[in-house]
């Protein structure tokens, strides 16, 4: 399993991220806190605190979504 930390600041930006997670052949999910969801679910994306920093935690490759995780990733 890969993880990631990533910031999604604004509602544009976790449109893109759910844009990029939906083309993946693999599960990508996104924790904050105790709550587990799925990355591909706009609803349940947005429904987090966009603020915070979140954790992306996927068992798959695809360079694109790599790509794209990289512009949004913290230090």
């Amino acid at each position: 399993m890969k993880e990631r930390k990533i910031r999604l600041p604004e509602i544009s930006d976790a449109k893109k991220f759910v844009s990029a997670a939906s083309k993946c052949e693999f599960d990508i999910d996104v924790f904050y806190n105790r709550v587990v969801i799925d990355a591909k679910s706009l609803l349940e994306v947005l429904s987090l605190d966009l603020s915070r920093e979140l954790t992306v935690q996927y068992g798959g490759d695809d360079l694109q979504f790599e790509d794209f995780l990289n512009h949004y990733t913290t230090a």
